[in-house]
């Protein structure tokens, strides 16, 4: 039986990590996919007044010991019961969703080259490169429609948190990366190389 493979992607929030996995389920969509996202902590105490009651952006927002446990899991080829998330409530949700193990992992996140124990889980690790300007407005655009959040709460958060916590723990963890690729979704020409490789790291 064949090892299972695992792939992480990171880079700031609006990089455009998302953008490059459905860019791969175009073309393999043997994969099990997790997004880091799933594993926060709840904070129901944080509204939109209060925006920064609870930091989103380091490294402790999330559950990590379970998101490693998921991974080890995956990788025994062992099912897993993925956590779901309430972005508008700021709480874990009751419901989870059952995980079957493929030959495949790719696992998605802000933070996922952070903690040590993911990193040697992966076989390889990427970076998305994005202009600070581009990223904020995409996260503008996203937590107002998707999210329930104003302007006003938005731009509070990153400038308190957000881009802090980006050149904290996000910027740094770019050297742990096997592939770093500019622009995410739209760099076409790293795209095609990307895609290539992980086909024939997923047939291996």
């Amino acid at each position: 039986m064949k090892p299972v493979k695992i792939i992480g992607i990171t880079g700031g929030s609006g990089s455009g990590k998302t953008t490059i996995v459905r860019k791969i389920s175009e073309v393999n969509q043997e994969f099990v996919f997790l997004a880091q996202d799933n594993y926060y902590r709840s904070a129901e105490y944080v509204n939109n007044d209060k925006i920064t009651a609870f930091n989103f952006d380091q490294p402790n927002a999330f559950d990590t010991d379970l998101l490693v446990e998921h991974l080890k899991r995956l990788k025994e080829r062992k099912t897993v019961e993925m956590p779901q998330y309430d972005f508008v409530h700021h709480r874990r949700m009751d419901e989870t969703v059952h995980v079957e193990p493929k030959h495949l992992v790719i696992i998605e996140g802000l933070m996922i080259l952070y903690d040590k124990r993911m990193r040697d889980l992966m076989d390889l690790k990427i970076y998305v490169d994005t202009p600070d300007d581009i990223r904020f407005i995409r996260r503008l655009q996203r937590d107002i429609l998707e999210r329930g959040r104003t302007t006003e709460s938005v731009v509070k958060q990153y400038l308190e948190v957000v881009r802090p916590g980006h050149f904290n723990f996000i910027e740094p963890s770019k050297e742990y990366a096997d592939i770093i690729i500019p622009e995410g979704g739209y760099n076409e020409g790293a795209l095609k190389l990307l895609l290539s490789f992980v086909n024939e790291l997923s047939n291996n």
